[in-house]
Formats: C-alpha cells, sequence, structure tokens
C-alpha cells in the first residue's frame, strides 16, 4: 500500500511539472508559410468565365513543377501570351466541336486540365514535343510563347497539337478499329521515325513522319491533319506524292477515321474540317 501511495505521488508530481513545462514555453508563433489565398486577376476571371465554367477546364499558366518534366528545361509562358493562345484554342478547338458534335460534346469529352509551357520541349533526338496528352485528364501545350495570332501557319501548328492530343482522349473514350488501320501498312512503324523526312514517309504511305512511331500515333495525325486543312490544302500533299499505293493507303486509312467520327461520335469529319477552317480564318485575320 505504502508502494502505491508513493507511486501516486510520483505521478502527480510529473503531472505538475510536466504542466509546468507547457505552461512555461512560448507560445506558438505564426507559420512562415502563406496560406492565405491568392486573389483572382482579371486573366484568372477570363479563364474562369470561358474555360473553368462552360467545360470544367482548369487552365494552368503559373509555374508549377508537378505537372512538367523537371528533367527539361521548361518554363511558364508569359502572361501576356496566355489569353491571346487561349483564345485560338477557344474559337479553333472548342467552338469547332461545339458546333460541330453538339453543345454538349466537349463538355462530356475533354481534358480536365490544360497546361500551358512557355518555351520549347526539346528531345534528345534532336525533335522537339509540341504537346501531351495524360491519361485523357490532362493536356499539356508547348511553345506558347511562339505563337503568332495573325499567322495562319504558326496558328495551324499550334492547334494541330491540341488536335493531334484530344484525337488520343476521343479514342481513350472510343477506340478505333485498330484492325483496320493496322492492315493497311503494317511494316511501316518504327521507332526510328525521326530519322525520316515527310516527304520519304508520305512515299511509305503516310501522312507525316511522327505517324510512323506507332499506329495510335497514325491515327492521331491522319485525323487532325484532315481537319486542320482545308480540302485543297489536304489534296495538295496527296498530289505530291509520286507513289500511287503509297496515296491508295493514305485514303484507306482516311476512310477509316472518317468512319469512326461518324459512326461512335455521328460527326461529319469534313464538316467539322470546314468549321475549323471558317474558325480559323476567323482568329487570324
Amino acid at each position: 500500500m505504502k508502494k502505491l501511495n508513493l507511486y501516486k505521488k510520483v505521478v502527480v508530481l510529473s503531472s505538475v511539472l510536466f504542466l509546468g513545462a507547457c505552461a512555461s514555453e512560448d507560445p506558438l508563433k505564426e507559420s512562415i508559410l502563406d496560406v492565405s489565398i491568392p486573389s483572382k486577376t482579371t486573366l484568372d476571371n477570363w479563364i474562369d468565365t470561358n474555360y473553368l465554367n462552360p467545360y470544367n477546364i482548369n487552365v494552368q499558366y503559373k509555374w508549377n513543377q508537378n505537372v512538367v518534366d523537371n528533367n527539361r528545361f521548361l518554363f511558364p509562358p508569359l502572361q501576356s501570351k496566355v489569353q491571346p493562345a487561349l483564345e485560338i484554342v477557344q474559337k479553333i478547338w472548342l467552338d469547332s466541336y461545339s458546333t460541330i458534335g453538339g453543345a454538349d460534346f466537349v463538355k462530356k469529352i475533354s481534358p480536365r486540365e490544360l497546361v500551358l509551357v512557355g518555351g520549347l520541349n526539346l528531345n534528345t533526338t534532336g525533335t522537339r514535343t509540341l504537346g501531351l496528352a495524360e491519361a485523357g485528364l490532362r493536356i499539356t501545350l508547348f511553345e506558347t510563347d511562339y505563337v503568332v495570332k495573325n499567322n495562319r501557319e504558326s496558328v495551324k501548328m499550334f492547334v494541330h497539337t491540341i488536335q493531334h492530343e484530344y484525337i488520343h482522349i476521343l479514342n481513350q473514350t472510343k477506340p478505333f478499329d485498330e484492325k483496320a488501320l493496322a492492315k493497311i501498312t503494317p511494316t511501316g512503324y518504327t521507332a526510328n521515325w525521326d530519322a525520316t523526312s515527310t516527304a520519304v514517309a508520305n512515299e511509305e504511305g503516310f501522312i507525316t513522319a511522327y505517324a510512323r512511331s506507332n499506329i495510335n500515333e497514325d491515327f492521331a495525325e491522319m485525323a487532325s491533319t484532315i481537319i486542320g486543312n482545308t480540302e485543297d490544302e489536304y489534296n495538295a500533299i496527296l498530289d505530291g506524292i509520286t507513289d500511287p499505293v503509297a496515296v491508295a493507303n493514305i485514303k484507306a486509312k482516311e476512310a477509316v477515321i472518317v468512319k469512326y467520327f461518324k459512326d461512335t461520335f455521328s460527326i461529319n469529319i469534313y464538316d467539322l474540317r470546314d468549321e475549323v477552317e471558317k474558325n480559323t480564318i476567323a482568329v487570324t485575320n
């Protein structure tokens, strides 16, 4: 019993000392981390109105090392370049699909995030990565700082990137007929596509050199080239190919893509092409 009473005294004494120690400590200082919510700029409000609210697409233009490859020399776009680039994307990509596919088309099938990077994304092979589509949820667009709004070729190249990446998202939502496409040029795909010029790739039955990298890129390059060029521009590509077999193969791939858009999404891809051209003229003029 004496030992138990002694134990109780020791516990009580320890508690008193512990409380005393706590009481003698300085109160916690304020955190050095800034946890306040930054106020939105005019640009942020414009993005909310034109991207976030109607399409649920979040646009990241401020630097976030978690959404880019930190092994590359990348940097955020100039803020003065952000809205002009987004206006191009909005008019030529979003508005064109909404007009031809229906007002809710892009709302239902779209990336949830659009990341803008200012400069070039250079590869060790000497090629440039113009865009990335990740898991159907994010599209990253590079070279935002270099887009010239009143230059048709500059705008076409920039929009071709998002058209290409969006095709991947459509394919992830509804797969295309890989077996049909694979039969057309089965031996032409190569990991060394960058060693081939576009002219040589055309003679092999591919619309671009990058289309030779694999069947998925072949589909995306074909579709985005059809959508992003006028009928005359597209036919000029085919007219420049000397091998009739190569032309026939490209036309066979075109047929697969036309069928995919019609059967899967009830979209006439040629109507989409014409709408894209109309909106491209509106942007560049």
